[in-house]
């Protein structure tokens, strides 16, 4: 809608662009945003308006806002990973999918908040602060909190965004831009995108090229996508997908960008229900909705089957093991020489090199890198590197075994429940945390399958509530076109800020969301 008002020069990208920078700085106490880029952004735009006056826009995504998460490298921009030991660090080069998506002209608006080395699932551990839920301030949700006594901070009545792309979720979900990139290693692209009330998608490992995301799990990593619709989605990743000669884990054929069909039959789906994900602490109020959903596709003809992914239930333990040991890995190069913070101490280089690591990292981060650590020694890795190794290959077998079956698409909860106020949410440590809210998506990083969020509907709180869809490897379209059918037969609402309605010039909110696809 919006690169149809672009060509049709009802807006152009200069205006787009200042309402944006407009409402990144009226919503600013959601700290979404680590940086904003104002002057990049309005010579973008200027440049975009330049080549739409000579009718030779460079594709569907010249002139739109979008914010990226602040884990991929952007040059002469900071990027920071929300950590003391990378404040002030300028890349010199742009990440493959950046440099993608300015090559297509969008305007990039600016760098958005996360967990420190994106390693946390609530974005509430950066150094940079807690990111905050628009829909703690959405008229939907304050309709339905019971208001606090006086003597009760107010200023602590809000929900977390989920993680760890908190930040770029919050961006979408607050119109603030139109799509944003995240990072996905255990679910931390469709967590907050599920909180959110936004879609996330999570592509097939391989699909799109890590280079420059500043790794956390190199074999679970993958860049996502969050937009207000699934036909967004699609348009975002036939730019990004492909091979990259710089990353050598990227498929080596080309891949042909798509679009989405609009489905009307869905009898010869074969929709499975996986047994193992009505996991402990499923709230009612998901399940509910998670058996709503299957009703909803077997009443359409779709057959609906219960499946059974056994090794589930150890998922989160192998992941803890094999995460912890390539973070141990990929954080030894941070120590204080080549880049980011050095401490001051001098009296030897090993001395330096402990003293800048622990001013750099938080608590967080040392715990991951100190668990990493031992499961890699000698006597250690044989015991839990490789046997977790093994275990993540059975995992892998049983989403095999299940596709051969006959079922197309998997359909499970993305979160355990609704997202938590922040005073309820920090209670628990992150590694507790962690484990709990990845316990629904990380089996699919494992796996390298591509999976999707899609918002659903609004919890008794009213806050938002999605479902996940996991599809075959590289079968994207397939999956992004049962999303779709489901997005159209779910309606969620809108949300409705203030914040918002003051900025709407009738461009942010047509119809249920404003999509440029």
């Amino acid at each position: 809608q919006v690169s149809a008002a672009l060509k049709e020069g009802r807006v152009t990208p200069t205006e787009l662009c200042q309402r944006c920078l407009a409402l990144i700085k009226s919503t600013k106490f959601l700290n979404a945003y680590i940086t904003v880029t104002e002057e990049t952004a309005l010579k973008l735009a200027e440049e975009s308006e330049e080549r739409y006056k000579r009718g030779q826009p460079l594709g569907i995504l010249d002139g739109i806002p979008i914010a990226v998460k602040d884990n991929f490298n952007t040059a002469g921009i900071e990027t920071t990973c929300a950590s003391k030991m990378l404040r002030g660090y300028i890349s010199p080069y742009n990440a493959t999918v950046v440099q993608k998506i300015l090559d297509q002209g969008a305007v990039l608006l600016g760098k958005t908040n996360l967990d420190e080395f994106a390693m946390g699932s609530g974005s509430t551990d950066g150094v940079f602060g807690p990111v905050r839920n628009p829909w703690s301030y959405s008229k939907q949700y304050k309709e339905k909190s019971v208001p606090k006594s006086h003597s009760e901070d107010k200023e602590s009545d809000w929900v977390i965004t989920g993680g760890s792309s908190g930040g770029s979720a919050a961006a979408v979900s607050s119109f603030t831009c139109f799509a944003a990139l995240g990072s996905d290693t255990g679910g931390s692209t469709r967590n907050p995108a599920a909180h959110c009330g936004v879609v996330g998608l999570k592509p097939t490992y391989g699909l799109i090229s890590r280079h420059g995301l500043i790794p956390l799990v190199n074999s679970m990593d993958v860049p996502g996508i969050l937009t207000r619709c699934v036909d967004d989605a699609a348009v975002l990743l036939g730019s990004l997908a492909g091979h990259d000669p710089k990353d050598s884990t990227t498929i080596q054929d080309d891949f042909k960008p798509f679009e989405l069909p609009n489905l009307t039959d869905v009898s010869k789906l074969s929709i499975g229900i996986p047994k193992e994900y009505n996991a402990p602490g499923l709230s009612s109020e998901v399940l509910a909705l998670w058996s709503k959903a299957a009703d909803l596709f077997k009443n359409a003809g779709a057959k609906v089957v219960e499946v059974s992914l056994p090794h589930t239930r150890y998922s989160i333990v192998c992941y803890h093991v094999l995460c912890t040991a390539e973070v141990a890995s990929n954080m030894a190069r941070f120590d204080g020489l080549e880049y980011g913070h050095r401490s001051d101490v001098k009296d030897s280089t090993e001395s330096m090199y402990a003293a800048t690591r622990r001013e750099g990292f938080n608590d967080v981060v040392r715990g991951r890198i100190l668990s990493g650590n031992y499961f890699l020694l000698k006597q250690n890795y044989e015991k839990y590197f490789v046997k977790a190794q093994k275990v993540r290959r059975l995992i892998a077998n049983d989403f095999m075994k299940v596709f051969r079956s006959g079922v197309d698409i998997l359909l499970t909860p993305t979160t355990l429940s609704d997202a938590a106020p922040y005073t309820e949410f920090i209670q628990e440590d992150n590694r507790t945390r962690s484990a709990q809210d990845d316990i629904l998506t990380q089996a699919a990083n494992m796996a390298g399958l591509p999976a999707i969020n899609v918002p659903t509907a609004l919890s008794e709180r009213g806050l938002p509530v999605g479902l996940q869809f996991i599809g075959r490897s590289f079968q994207e379209k397939q999956l992004l076109t049962v999303a779709k059918w489901f997005e159209k037969q779910v309606q969620f609402p809108v949300i409705q800020l203030e914040e918002v309605k003051r900025h709407d010039n009738g461009v942010f909110q047509h119809q249920k969301s404003a999509s440029f696809s």
